[in-house]
């Protein structure tokens, strides 16, 4: 008998733990739900004071409008975005990889007061930053480029990067590194064929981190940049809003074709982490 209530107990919970998992995703994935069944809607129906949870009639126009230079230059949006991400990314990435390694393997004055510093950026709003920022951005010649965007993103996201990968540096024994040098590599080497592969699902997630960052920013990017020319999707998005072309469905279409390179980039980071710990697993 006992064993059959125990039983029946971890059923119940059970039961109830994917019953509330099951809510909460629904609750979280409705919007995006809403957002995908309004871009399918048309123009009018978008904005029916009956409205309906599926189209009554399906269509596509709007994703087709995105891509029409005429009413929003997605493409030429996306080519800053990109550029700007992965840039900012890889530089705060392969920066954070040489401090992270020094704050968590040399030793030097000044390393325990350095760590516990990191996080002071953060401490302040960012709309604080950006008068200092858009100083430094101006005296160096650099508004309204894509590179002042991607000198503030990497000042945004590089306190995180050295932070993170510190933490996965610290799990490494020193004794590799030891019998590293005893084979005669040097500091440099170390980096690049024992610490980085070692470490390189930490590296992934911070690369994600960095570059979904650099890509959903807004801020600083309406302050920066002025000419159309070098907009992002973010600020391209907020433009097409005060356009005579704005309609729901249109906008819908444009979110979330927007979005969907953070979710290819989830994706594919998921596999490539689980791929590197094994690879790391088999070296070690």
């Amino acid at each position: 008998m006992a064993m059959a209530s125990s039983k029946k107990s971890k059923v119940t919970r059970k039961v109830a733990f994917y019953a509330g998992l099951i809510g909460l995703l629904t609750v979280c994935l409705f919007p995006f739900f809403i957002m995908l069944m309004t871009s399918f809607k048309s123009s009018k129906e978008a904005v029916s004071t009956s409205p309906t949870m599926l189209p009554q009639e399906w269509t596509f126009t709007h994703y087709v409008d995105i891509f029409n230079p005429d009413i929003f230059p997605y493409i030429s949006y996306f080519k800053n975005s990109l550029t700007v991400s992965l840039t900012a990314s890889a530089i705060a990435v392969l920066t954070g990889i040489l401090g992270a390694y020094a704050l968590s393997k040399l030793k030097f004055m000044g390393r325990t007061t350095i760590n516990a510093s990191f996080y002071t950026i953060y401490m302040f709003s960012g709309i604080l930053l950006v008068v200092p920022l858009f100083k430094i951005i101006s005296g160096l010649g650099l508004y309204d480029t894509k590179m002042a965007l991607i000198v503030t993103m990497i000042v945004q996201t590089l306190p995180t990067a050295i932070f993170m990968l510190k933490s996965y540096f610290d799990t490494i024994p020193d004794e590799l590194e030891e019998a590293a040098m005893i084979d005669g590599l040097n500091r440099i080497q170390i980096i690049f064929y024992m610490i980085i592969p070692l470490s390189i699902s930490g590296i992934i997630s911070v690369f994600v981190y960095c570059f979904m960052v650099s890509w959903n920013d807004y801020l600083f990017a309406s302050i920066f940049l002025s000419d159309s020319i070098n907009f992002t999707l973010p600020i391209g998005l907020n433009t097409l809003f005060s356009t005579p072309d704005y309609v729901w469905g249109r906008m819908m279409a444009a979110s979330l074709v927007t979005a969907l390179p953070v979710v290819i980039m989830y994706a594919l980071s998921d596999r490539l982490i689980k791929g590197g710990a094994t690879e790391g697993g088999v070296k070690g």
